[in-house]
């Protein structure tokens, strides 16, 4: 059996709990502190296709205002500045084999496991 991977954020509550509601769990992790270790295009895509989204559809929106940057117009464009500025993926993210699940709430990822 593969770990079960957290796109991890220990600066963000959810990220935070969502760690705890998996140790808490007995599961082994591997932990993916995403800000440090960006992710490639690929894995964005990848990562997007587990969680059955679009990039925009796991995207922190409010986040480009705090940049300075606008949007871009296109998924692919959106892919390219999650790789540049990981800050704009949505947090936490947990994959588990063929299927991903956002952390919001920490408890929705259970679905998944």
């Amino acid at each position: 059996m593969s770990k079960i991977e957290i796109l991890h954020n220990p600066h963000c509550s959810k990220s935070r709990q969502t760690l705890e509601l998996l140790n808490n769990q007995g599961l082994e992790l591997k932990i993916t502190e995403y800000l440090d270790t960006p992710l490639s295009r690929e894995e964005i895509e990848v990562i997007a296709s587990k969680l059955g989204l679009k990039p925009s559809q796991f995207l922190r929106k409010g986040e480009f205002a705090k940049l300075g940057i606008q949007m871009a117009e296109t998924e692919t464009g959106i892919v390219k500045q999650m790789t540049e500025h990981p800050i704009l993926i949505e947090r936490p993210i947990v994959i588990n084999g063929g299927k991903a699940k956002i952390g919001r709430p920490p408890e929705s990822v259970l679905e998944i496991l």
